[in-house]
């Protein structure tokens, strides 16, 4: 029989293996991999520069567009050669802090008109000595660029040329950017060859202009299609500074400083730039390691749920398993039980039928076997109906006023004969202040019964049964003591299961349904009370039923729940 088990509960570890645990592994082990894998590549890393990259080449693109829509203003207000040019000039600088110099090549006449804007300073000094060297150049290079001017107007390109130098404050000696724009007057006559340009104001550029745009790029890629902001824990900010300085130039909101994650040089509108972005408060690398960490933890949690679903799977397989072993058993052992009175029963009453008694005394003692075997039949049956009954939540329970010690007596009359029969000592001590209690009388006498019987069947050389009944803590207690095998410790928690009976040789070499102790437990629960043991293995046990007493009205008719 072990052996038989043994394979079953081989096979259902196998299956287990094979459908569960087999996949659960293997996925665990490819996430293992995967993420050991993102973690070595930086792939978390690379798809972070990547993005970055994207923001810098928006805010490229968008600074490039405001720039030459700035330019686009400038040249509908800027003078042609014919004009006057100066005091248009002079107009534009008065009207526009973004610019800190104009000026204007007539090539015709060779003619170059140069405006600064008034006041003192290093930057004016500057701004003064750059447009004297431009103005070197220009005379020389105006025709060239105004053919490419006209060639970029045909292929609908902004007719615009923009260079960034660097300037040193003489004063303070902080070098600062001079972004500068070429292009053509708008309204120029054809043939004309002309040149106008204009020089941004470095803190025009620096406080206004940069920082505006810097947080218009970084709030557009803060949202998705939509227009709703992405939910992120990480803010990007970004900065611009010149070429040769780690300093920053201009900055967005929120800047805290440290080194950008991700640089890159303009290519257009404000060459000789350099923008960078990073994360507010953390790096790169800290979030690539904080994902795989994230998700290694998360991993860990899933496979110690699937590790304590296979748990449960497997034990309530085994469970099952053992519950069906037990029913088997239980059909067994009601089979025998059955079996062994109405082999009596047969025997005494073809006895009878035949006359072969030659004694007239033996018909009484044949007829009390016989009833006695049918009485023990008709419990039998009773038992299994009653567990029948409460597995399907349709046992009813009829309380009325009950005398106690009346029932008890009673009960234990009709089963002396079978007491005395086996050998047993027996004795009744039943007090005499016992009050009447709501019971029903039927399933209560079932109780004392099952307990009785399971003294008989499971006591070896001490054959003794004693039945107690006595007033106790506001409840009648119904006692039933052996000096039996006993219950070990471990199992005395477990006795009243259904289907469950202990591992001793003895219980198991003698017939029985194991249903006993559990009608006796849902009997005695369904009356309010309480069942519970007292025992120590080779000294007997002692059961003891407790009713209570007070209580209040209840219905003659009761239904009980199913045992679970």
């Amino acid at each position: 029989m072990s052996k038989k088990r043994w394979n079953e509960r081989t096979r259902m570890l196998l299956t287990l293996e094979l459908a569960i645990v087999l996949p659960a592994a293997a996925i665990i082990g490819f996430s293992v991999w995967n993420l050991r894998s993102i973690q070595r590549d930086k792939a978390i890393e690379a798809a972070i520069h990547r993005d970055f990259l994207y923001v810098t080449k928006i805010a490229e693109k968008k600074m490039v567009e405001k720039l030459r829509s700035k330019v686009a203003e400038i040249r509908k207000t800027f003078p042609c050669p014919d004009d006057k040019v100066a005091h248009k000039l002079e107009e534009m600088l008065d009207h526009d802090s973004a610019i800190n110099a104009a000026f204007l090549y007539d090539h015709k006449y060779n003619v170059s008109t140069v405006r600064v804007r008034a006041g003192e300073g290093g930057q004016k000094y500057e701004t003064r000595r750059i447009v004297d060297g431009m103005m070197k150049w220009i005379p020389v290079e105006t025709k060239g660029m105004v053919e490419r001017f006209h060639e970029m107007e045909k292929k609908d390109q902004p007719p615009y040329y923009f260079f960034t130098d660097v300037a040193k404050d003489p004063e303070n000696g902080v070098n600062y950017p001079v972004t500068i724009a070429l292009f053509m007057p708008q309204d120029l006559e054809a043939g004309r060859v002309a040149m106008g340009g204009v020089i941004f104001d470095a803190d025009f550029l620096r406080k206004e202009f940069f920082p505006k745009m810097l947080d218009s790029v970084l709030a557009y890629t803060s949202t998705d299609s939509s227009g709703k902001s992405k939910s992120s824990s990480n803010q990007a900010i970004m900065m611009v500074r010149l070429r040769r300085e780690s300093t920053p130039l201009a900055v967005s909101s929120g800047w805290d400083g440290g080194k950008p994650e991700v640089e890159r040089g303009f290519e257009d509108g404000f060459p000789g730039l350099i923008m960078g972005v990073k994360y507010r408060g953390t790096s790169v690398a800290a979030i690539g390691q904080q994902f795989v960490t994230y998700n290694f933890v998360i991993l860990g949690c899933l496979s110690l749920l699937m590790a304590a679903g296979i748990w449960l799977t497997w034990r309530n397989v085994s469970r099952e398993m053992a519950l069906a072993r037990l029913k088997s058993d239980f059909v067994a052992n009601v089979s025998h039980e059955l079996r062994t009175p109405l082999a009596l029963i047969r025997l005494y009453a073809e006895t009878l039928e035949l006359g072969r008694l030659s004694s007239p005394e033996k018909f009484p003692e044949y007829y009390r076997i016989i009833r006695k075997e049918s009485e023990r039949l008709s419990a039998l049956i009773n038992n299994i109906l009653d567990f029948s009954r409460i597995e399907a939540g349709r046992k009813e329970y009829e309380f009325k006023e009950t005398d106690i010690a009346e029932l008890v007596h009673n009960t234990l009359e009709s089963y002396r004969y079978q007491i005395e029969q086996n050998g047993f000592a027996f004795e009744e001590r039943i007090a005499e202040d016992i009050p009447p209690v709501r019971v029903d009388r039927e399933a209560i006498a079932r109780s004392l019964l099952n307990l009785v019987n399971n003294a008989l069947k499971y006591s070896r050389d001490q054959k003794y049964i004693g039945v107690n009944v006595y007033r106790a803590n506001g409840s009648v207690k119904v006692e039933v003591v052996d000096k039996g095998i006993g219950i070990p410790p471990a199992e005395q928690s477990k006795i009243f299961d259904k289907f469950y009976r202990v591992g001793d040789p003895l219980v198991h070499n003698t017939k029985g349904s194991g249903l006993g102790l559990s009608l006796v437990r849902h009997i005695v629960q369904a009356h309010g009370g309480q069942v519970s043991v007292e025992s120590n293995p080779g000294k007997g046990s002692k059961f003891v039923i407790a009713l209570p007493l007070g209580q209040g009205p209840q219905p003659e008719t009761s239904t009980s729940p199913a045992v679970a």
